[in-house]
């Protein structure tokens, strides 16, 4: 059955599988910015992290039901909670007790899962949880006697109610069918096997660590720290991409390096004393695409074009968000990162600072990319805006039609006349060319003489580029006044004014929602930066391209990540029974299981050397005290 047919049979579910979001609908954009601007308020004035401090909260473990396990499988997965198939899809990859990656690759299912944000789209609610993530989850891993971990972070769309609903969710010690769930705040510290730790921060829409947070790290996991301990930090988002066009947007991440996991204070005098642990991955999602930089090493050459070789000693910064939101692209990605820059504000900052490569395989890889990202503005493509965003060609329609009434009246006074219909009917073919020609000199010659793509992509692009929209979409109300001008023309005198008031704002409207949806679509697909170029993804919703990152702990201490991608989602379910007390219920099941193959070789991280060169004791440090 279809997600249609699964719908009607919500009740037997206890949830109900919703269709992805549509990003650039009318109604959605109008809902997303409601809540965006609610949530900037509960950032600026209602901080619940400041709230969880008064909350008792400790140091995770993994395995939870094998605590000296001599290697341990994480899972890693973000951007999940949007449409019922791909989260699906995705989920059920995560549940399954193992994967056959390539030829000799498998590998068993994580006994932990880290959710790295924005666990529903598009804002955050009780409902939203309940039919965007637990219920594809819970369907996916109804029980597990091996009892996985599940820890989660929020990201800004979690954040979008103030955190409420996340917390009742993932913060209450509630199982999600076979995962279990033990943090007790928005953020956590879990101890894994071989002196290596996983953190999770919370950065609350981009703002500082707050105190709480702050001291919970201070009094959990710096004092814990041992020579050569190694670090993974998962973050809400990949900070270290903006930092390319935002000096200070690494400064956070940065400050938790050096002043949490590489020294602390010393108990006695309470100056800095150094750890010698290191972080050796970052790991975030928000991003819905796969990417990967490498740090560059001194014995690298400098300034060279090729790809770094796989070495165990680079750190790493890799963005996974493919955990069912729409895909990204790639092809925008700066190719270096010093972190922090230069240029960043940040008084102490490493100097110089650590330089990181971008890796050549991304999810989707470039050339994909290029071509996905142009797909909204072909009207041949299912894919093309107004298809993928219901009404909204009904907007461009009623937007075209506002301006045609507004210029048919600068139209009659133009040509002398009282009465806008009058005009535009009296008009021949003479005044429909000169209207064409005055539009043509008015408006595409004076953009296409600047250069529009210089004004687009110029230092201020928000105004411009808003201005660019305004522009071409009075451009396109022009263009659609000639065509009701040439119709209306064409009418016969006859006809009663009514008839042809009707016929021309019926022209006008379907005209205009054609070609306003099309200069609409083709200004999003000419811009190269900020937030309307995320649209030319965002407003296809393509949920065919999904993923996440199984790691792996080994007995000798290393870190293995494995980058994995679901080509295909899947879209035909079946419904089976599952026993439960004090009553059964069902749950959907992939009648064909998508293939998970490897998006790269697996990358190998070697932990930290101890720089005192002394004995590794692995089980250092593991007392709770």
């Amino acid at each position: 059955m279809d997600l249609r047919e699964l719908r009607e049979r919500a009740a037997e579910l206890l949830f109900t599988p919703r269709e992805p979001v549509r990003w650039l609908a009318p109604t959605e954009l109008a809902r997303t910015a409601v809540k965006v601007g609610l949530a900037a308020v509960f950032a600026d004035y209602a901080d619940k992290r400041e709230v969880q401090g008064a909350l008792p909260a400790g140091l995770l473990h993994a395995p939870l039901t094998r605590p000296d396990a001599e290697e341990v499988w994480i899972d890693f997965a973000a951007d999940l909670g949007d449409g019922f198939e791909a989260t699906s899809s995705v989920a059920n990859a995560l549940a399954a007790a193992r994967l056959t990656v390539a030829e000799d690759v498998s590998c068993p299912r994580g006994s932990l899962l880290v959710l790295g944000g924005d666990q529903v789209y598009p804002v955050a609610s009780t409902t939203a949880y309940e039919d965007r993530m637990k219920g594809p989850y819970r369907a996916a891993l109804p029980s597990a006697p091996d009892h996985p971990l599940m820890v989660v972070l929020p990201g800004n769309h979690d954040w979008y109610d103030g955190l409420t609903a996340f917390l009742r969710m993932f913060a209450q010690g509630r199982r999600i069918g076979g995962w279990e769930t033990r943090q007790t705040r928005s953020y956590f510290a879990v101890r894994l096997p071989h002196r290596w730790w996983l953190v999770g921060l919370d950065s609350q829409l981009g703002s500082y660590v707050d105190d709480p947070q702050r001291r919970y790290f201070e009094t959990v996991l710096s004092p814990r720290l041992l020579p050569g301990d190694s670090v993974i930090v998962c973050s809400a988002a990949p900070t270290w991409v903006r930092s390319d066009e935002e000096r200070d947007a690494f400064n956070t991440l940065h400050w938790f390096d050096r002043t949490i996991i590489r020294t602390r204070p010393h108990p006695e005098t309470g100056k800095p004393e150094e750890t010698g642990a290191s972080i050796r991955l970052w790991l975030t999602g928000d991003k819905h695409h796969y990417a990967r930089y490498a740090e560059r090493l001194p014995e690298d050459p400098p300034g060279s074009a090729e790809a770094l070789p796989p070495n165990p000693r680079r750190r790493q910064l890799v963005t996974c968000g493919l955990g069912g939101a729409f895909l990204a692209a790639t092809h925008r990605l700066p190719r270096t990162l010093p972190l922090p820059p230069s240029t960043s504000r940040m008084r102490d900052r490493d100097d110089p600072p650590p330089v990181f490569e971008l890796a050549p395989h991304t999810y989707p890889d470039a050339k994909r990319s290029r071509s996905l990202s142009g797909a909204i503005a072909n009207p041949l493509s299912p894919h093309w805006l107004p298809r993928r965003n219901p009404g909204f060609a009904v907007l461009a329609g009623v937007v075209q039609l506002l301006l045609v009434l507004v210029l048919s009246g600068v139209f009659a006074l133009a040509k002398g006349g009282h009465h806008p219909l009058d005009t535009v009917r009296n008009s021949g073919i003479d005044d429909v060319l000169g209207l064409l020609g005055t539009s043509t000199v008015l408006f595409v010659l004076p953009f296409v003489m600047s250069g529009g793509r210089r004004l687009v992509s110029a230092r201020r692009p928000r105004r411009r580029s808003a201005l660019v929209a305004a522009f071409l979409q009075l451009a396109v109300g022009v263009g659609v006044l000639a065509v009701v001008v040439a119709v209306a023309s064409a009418l016969p005198q006859s006809w009663h004014g009514f008839w042809a008031l009707l016929i021309a704002l019926a022209v006008a409207a379907v005209t205009g929602a054609f070609f306003g949806s099309l200069v609409f679509a083709l200004w999003v697909r000419w811009t190269d930066h900020g937030l309307v170029a995320e649209w030319q993804m965002s407003g296809q919703s393509i949920d065919d391209s999904t993923g996440f990152v199984r790691m792996h702990i080994a007995p000798d201490g290393s870190l293995t990540l494995y980058p994995l991608a679901l080509d295909v989602t899947c879209r035909e379910w079946d419904i089976e029974e599952v026993p439960d007390e004090p009553t059964s219920w069902h749950r959907p099941t992939p009648k064909t299981t998508p293939t998970v193959r490897l998006i790269e070789q697996p990358v190998v991280i070697a932990r930290h050397a101890d720089p005192g060169g002394t004995p590794r004791d692995d089980r250092a440090g593991a007392d709770d005290g």
